[in-house]
């Protein structure tokens, strides 16, 4: 499973939207819709940011 799959995935899991993880992590609603599209990558600060606003690890979100 790739970043943008497993991003959707543990966000739907965690029940947040994309505005509200957007929110957490200081990036825009569009550029979340991005990572999860695959259109864009994050920066390796804004993944581990992503990870944590989660709760989970960078590992399991960088996983596949």
């Amino acid at each position: 499973m790739a970043f943008s799959e497993n991003l959707k995935k543990i966000r739907e899991e965690k029940g947040l939207t994309q505005a509200e993880l957007a929110k957490a992590v200081n990036v825009s609603q569009p550029m979340i819709a991005q990572y999860e599209t695959e259109v864009r990558i994050p920066s390796a600060p804004t993944a581990l940011a992503i990870a944590k606003a989660l709760g989970t690890t960078f590992e399991r979100i960088m996983e596949g």
